[in-house]
């Protein structure tokens, strides 16, 4: 029975996190290239709308994954799908026009798609020649209904969590820097959305940028943990992409966390020491499409070359530096961790 649930958990979790990296990918990759070249190109924006299109569906093909994985039928993936569209929260009503907006409330997404997930179980083939029709339906009303149900109080969560991290914001500088990337970076590898807790709080200036570098820090940390097991292409879509990918194995085995907390906290306290900022929108993303690097040169328009350096030295070098210095300690000193922890499958 155990053995059950923790498959099915698994399942879930896996494919919330595929799904997260598929949808949100494009729009990490090519956002902060077509960005700059708006101005000069303007028919580009064409590709920004298609990558807002994408983050869009993240409900359906986080559903569908976990679908694919669960071996369910298409009947079954596809309504499930429904149901965590409606859970999502990012489409609403307004004079009677519905309008859809961002990729939804990530963490209600998971609890929409394990309550659709359990009926789909529990109603298996006693639908028999009718599932076609009442499978569909029973998914959409009882599994998204529940969604939306639950979606204002784990907004009202989120938003508690997002409060206790604007506190921090009030403390001294380095101290903040510390505590905000380590938050962070513990918000990147949940069911939780870093963006929209930054948003939320409208976390700025030097608090956004350390919530950058913790990001980048367990992106780097848990990538260079995991990359004997993993492919190149998955290790490196823990930066160019998110670490939320690591989701299930983080949940799994929280302790995996310890090396990348220890890194995000070390560059939290940096970024404050070296002016590193950034803003309520681009707090939350780390290095993906370059969002973090690129607000803080934004906010400083007239930076120097040693800012500039340090920028590099920060997001980049120094996160790689410390990867590998705790996989060496962690992994091949103290036996904390094993490369396989960290191992992600997506055959």
């Amino acid at each position: 029975m155990k053995s059950k649930i923790k498959a099915h958990t698994l399942n879930i979790l896996n494919g919330m996190a595929i799904g997260i990296i598929v949808a949100l990918v494009p729009g990490a990759i090519l956002n902060a290239i077509i960005k700059p070249l708006l101005p000069h190109a303007p028919f580009l924006s064409f590709v920004l709308v298609l990558t807002s299109l994408s983050a869009m569906i993240l409900p359906a093909t986080s559903a569908v994954c976990v679908g694919m994985l669960a071996k369910f039928t298409p009947i079954q993936t596809a309504s499930l799908a429904l149901a965590a569209t409606i859970g999502a929260g990012n489409a609403h009503v307004v004079n009677g026009t519905i309008t859809a907006n961002g990729s939804g409330n990530v963490l209600n997404i998971g609890i929409t798609i394990a309550i659709a997930y359990i009926l789909i179980i529990f109603l298996g083939k006693k639908l028999k020649d009718l599932t076609i029709l009442l499978l569909p339906t029973l998914t959409m009303l009882i599994g998204g209904g529940i969604g939306m149900l639950t979606l204002k109080p784990v907004n009202q969560f989120t938003m508690a969590i997002g409060l206790g991290i604007e506190r921090i914001t009030g403390l001294q500088p380095v101290l903040m820097g510390i505590l905000i990337g380590i938050c962070f970076a513990i918000l990147i590898v949940s069911p939780i959305s870093s963006v929209g807790i930054a948003t939320a709080i409208g976390i700025n200036g030097i608090a956004a940028g350390s919530a950058n570098l913790g990001i980048v820090a367990v992106s780097f940390a848990i990538a260079i943990a995991g990359a004997k097991s993993n492919s190149f292409g998955t290790t490196i879509s823990h930066f160019i992409g998110t670490p939320k990918i690591q989701m299930a194995n983080i949940l799994a085995k929280p302790k995996l966390l310890i090396p990348s907390i220890i890194n995000a906290g070390i560059l939290g306290g940096l970024g404050a020491i070296f002016n590193i900022k950034g803003t309520p929108v681009s707090a939350g993303f780390g290095l993906s499409g370059l969002v973090g690097p690129l607000a803080d040169l934004d906010a400083h328009p007239h930076a120097t070359i040693f800012h500039l350096i340090m920028v590099v030295i920060l997001f980049i070098v120094l996160p790689i530096a410390l990867g590998f210095i705790s996989r060496y300690v962690f992994t091949d000193k103290l036996h904390f961790q094993k490369s396989d922890d960290l191992k992600l499958d997506y055959k």
